[in-house]
């Protein structure tokens, strides 16, 4: 790994939107590993106290890893500041209210996307744009769909349902934030076209991310998953009973190379990582807390049809990583486990 070729030099400076997020403070993490200084920001710095003050303490006192007060990224000029001086930028700050009023969500998530990439056009120095979508700017998985998700699949689907006229309820928080993310994402790719920057973009669209939890403290969307299901909360699960599931640091890493590798370039990756359900996460729950009795019984699975060619994003994580490919599922389990002790 040390041989690799990199678009920018380790000591370089690379900015991670939203750094005390799920993914983005794993993403923060890897970069500060393999030698390169970190500017994160955050819309309130007390909430970040858990990073600065003990997971990402050593790189705080040598002066690597920073942080950039942005309370509003979705406002004018929001990153503009943040971004002086950076050779990369991350974007994975977004809107994840789940608040099922479109209009509360879209046009905001829309334009804190478009803040970044601005930001970025206005500095000579950023190279390499990386941009955080999700599978579900692609398409609403469902039993018996035999799709295969490629670079032009979009969830049409989605924005409809999530555009539909009032009253709007709870339930359709979720397809709302696909619609986000389908809008977010597109509005990249015009700028792309449109624009012709000077730095390239890649975007990486994971499926359902578990693992390790940095903030063991404040755990929220799909890294609850495996603690409610330790609890024998399934609420959040019914809706969901297959998927493919990626680990985070597989996530981040992939955040990783899609910022350094010089090969990757103009990318739409779909990560989704490995195929299972929760009968089989279960399962494996059971064996690493024999003795824990609150995990439920899932009925025999139907496993999810659709598919989407991973080749590329595999040969990235052999050539990037340590694990020769995606982490294994009980690996990951045990990982997100450990928050429940």
């Amino acid at each position: 790994m040390s041989d690799l070729k990199t678009t920018i030099p380790k000591g370089s400076l690379v900015l991670v939107t939203g750094v005390t997020g799920f993914v983005a403070s794993q993403v923060a993490k890897q970069f500060l590993e393999r030698g390169y200084k970190v500017r994160g920001t955050v819309r309130d710095i007390a909430k970040a106290a858990w990073l600065v003050e003990d997971v990402l303490k050593s790189y705080i006192d040598d002066g690597v890893f920073e942080l950039a007060l942005v309370p509003d990224i979705a406002a004018d000029h929001a990153l503009d500041e943040a971004v002086k001086g950076v050779s990369a930028v991350v974007h994975l700050a977004t809107i994840a209210t789940f608040d099922p009023d479109p209009n509360k969500v879209v046009p905001q998530t829309v334009a804190g996307t478009m803040s970044a990439l601005e930001a970025a056009m206005k500095e000579p120095s950023v190279q390499q744009f990386v941009y955080t979508s999700s599978k579900g700017a692609a398409l609403i998985p469902s039993i018996g769909e035999d799709t295969n998700v490629g670079r032009d699949t979009w969830n049409d689907k989605a924005v409809q349902l999530a555009w539909a006229p009032p009253p709007y309820e709870p339930s359709r928080g979720l397809l709302v934030y696909f619609a986000s993310k389908v809008a977010a994402e597109k509005a990249v790719w015009k700028f792309v076209k449109e624009r012709k920057p000077h730095f390239t973009v890649n975007v990486i669209s994971p499926a359902g991310i578990i693992g390790e939890p940095l903030n063991k403290k404040q755990i929220g969307f799909t890294a609850s998953w495996i603690p409610q299901l330790y609890e024998g909360k399934t609420t959040y699960l019914d809706t969901s009973v297959s998927i493919y599931f990626v680990d985070v640091k597989d996530v981040a890493l992939l955040h990783v190379a899609a910022a350094l590798d010089p090969d990757v370039k103009n990318a739409r990756f779909h990560i989704w990582g490995q195929h299972s359900s929760w009968t089989d996460i279960a399962a494996i729950m059971r064996k690493l807390r024999p003795h824990h009795k609150s995990i439920p019984e899932f009925p025999t699975p139907e496993y999810l049809t659709i598919s989407t060619d991973q080749t590329e994003i595999v040969a990235l994580l052999k050539n990037w990583g340590s694990h020769g490919g995606w982490r294994p599922l009980e690996e990951t389990v045990a990982d997100n486990l450990s928050v429940c002790e």
